[in-house]
């Protein structure tokens, strides 16, 4: 593969670009997993909200794995995998809608976290692809995360 990469570099880019896919899927699950246990008196702002949020990680999931397949790599892709990559955990149970969000916001947080990250490497390598991914991955990221704060202002 002769892209004008690296060896080294793409192979430090794939692995941060495996967090990412990561904290990714596990934001995804979580988001989806509130959507569908969601409850209480903003029930239907935050089914819709959760529902529109988790549909956009899906599609960023597929985006960042190619990323590393055009890397050269192979895309992490089992639960064990993106629990042990990501920064962003599991949530157990049902906690309420208010505690969900704060959740959600500390997820979203993590992703643009993990993006962050990866940004030195990916500009020291000259990888635009990649740098405009993690550019548009961070600010999705960081809308959803003001829009979940804003649901918690009193």
């Amino acid at each position: 593969m002769d892209t004008g990469i690296s060896a080294k570099d793409r192979a430090a880019i794939a692995k941060g670009l495996s967090r990412l896919l990561a904290d990714t899927y596990v934001v995804y699950l979580k988001t989806h997993n509130f959507h569908w246990n969601v409850e209480g008196p903003m029930f239907q702002t935050l089914h819709q909200m959760f529902m529109d949020q988790y549909s956009e990680a899906w599609n960023a999931i597929d985006l960042v794995a190619e990323r590393i397949r055009s890397l050269g790599h192979y895309a992490p892709g089992t639960y064990r995998e993106y629990l042990e990559l990501a920064r962003v955990k599991e949530t157990a149970g049902v906690p309420k809608a208010e505690q969900m969000v704060r959740l959600l916001i500390e997820g979203q947080e993590a992703v643009v976290k993990t993006a962050r990250e990866l940004l030195p490497v990916a500009e020291r390598a000259d990888d635009q692809p990649t740098l405009d991914l993690l550019t548009q991955r961070m600010q999705v990221h960081e809308k959803n995360a003001w829009m979940l704060r804003s649901l918690l202002k009193k």
